[in-house]
């Protein structure tokens, strides 16, 4: 295995470790308008996540930092053929990441509910964007001999596109409602439990139609196995979740999330961007990737920083495991 092999399987983990991560982030932020029925459960809810959200974006940063310098001209066709779609994530998490902070600074009741419904829209955005950009990446996309972008932004709306938005939408969603059953108290946890059923049901439902239809057209027998695995985990948390087993739940439920990545990317590779208009002029990892020494240097950069970055992040999550509830909100000043 070649170096810029080893960068494409380390970017694929990146973006299953922000998924996993960020993707429980954006299902709390929906739940505040499905879940939450006061001010004060949506505090709870914003509480689960208060001391972690920032830290689960490091992984975007570092996944678009290892593509930008590992795979440039990826990078570079990536984001200036998804401009929009990007341009539109980055100002959700701008304004979401606004939101957090805000909310509280003011009493007035009126301030408060427009954050919130900041917090809101710019979770469920992202999360459905999200799908519709790996997606079209999958499907392949309109590159020219000269590695750009000659699409426009309706051929990303596809109907394959849609569909892998609505599965991430409703798998984030799935996967922030169990771990809101695992990190509250009371009757907001059993809520948060019922509601993670009848998600479940409907992203199972959505990622079955999803996945086959990847497996179909562009898989093989890796991306099978991980399609597999997907699905058995998938279902596995929701039997976890009907039995009162949150832990487990949310350990199979971010195992559905990481098998579906190894899918996306297993059916990618050797390609980073597959062509629509001639599969001789798609972006492999070859064509697209950073010298032999660049790929060194980055890969002993990675291997004295990764471990500290992921320790650092696991002592924040022992720090704040335990659960809470709304007898744990203090009185709004």
């Amino acid at each position: 295995m070649q170096l810029h092999d080893v960068w494409f399987v380390l970017i694929a983990v990146l973006w299953t470790g922000y998924f996993f991560l960020e993707g429980f982030d954006f299902g709390v932020g929906v739940l505040t308008k499905l879940l939450a029925r006061d001010r004060t459960e949506k505090r709870v809810l914003i509480n689960t996540i208060g001391p972690v959200w920032d830290g689960n974006e490091v992984w975007l940063l570092t996944a678009g930092g290892a593509t930008f310098a590992a795979f440039p001209d990826w990078y570079a066709t990536l984001f200036s053929g998804f401009y929009l779609p990007l341009l539109l994530i980055l100002v959700c998490l701008i304004i979401r990441g606004v939101a957090f902070e805000y909310r509280h600074k003011r009493p007035e009741d009126r301030w408060q509910r427009n954050w919130e419904h900041a917090i809101f829209w710019t979770s469920l955005i992202p999360a459905f964007l999200w799908g519709v950009a790996f997606a079209n990446i999958v499907r392949g996309v309109a590159i020219d001999r000269n590695k750009e972008y000659v699409g426009g932004f309706l051929d990303l709306l596809n109907g394959y596109a849609l569909l892998g938005g609505l599965v991430t939408l409703t798998l984030f969603t799935f996967h922030g409602a169990v771990f809101v059953s695992l990190k509250t108290v009371g009757e907001i946890r059993e809520r948060s439990r019922k509601l993670a059923g009848r998600l479940g049901l409907l992203t199972a439902l959505l990622a079955v139609v999803f996945l086959t239809w990847t497996q179909v057209s562009r898989g093989d027998g890796g991306s099978l196995i991980a399609m597999a695995v997907a699905v058995l985990a998938l279902l596995g948390a929701l039997g976890c979740n009907r039995a009162g087993r949150e832990g487990w739940s949310f350990a199979l439920s971010g195992i559905t999330i990481a098998a579906a990545v190894a899918m996306l990317f297993l059916t990618l590779f050797p390609n980073v961007m597959p062509s629509s208009l001639d599969d001789a002029w798609s972006l492999t990892v070859t064509n697209a990737s950073s010298s032999p020494y660049t790929l060194k240097i980055m890969t002993w950069c990675a291997a004295v920083a990764t471990p500290l970055v992921l320790l650092y992040q696991a002592w924040t999550y022992w720090v704040f495991r335990k659960r809470i509830g709304t007898q744990h909100i203090a009185d709004a000043h």
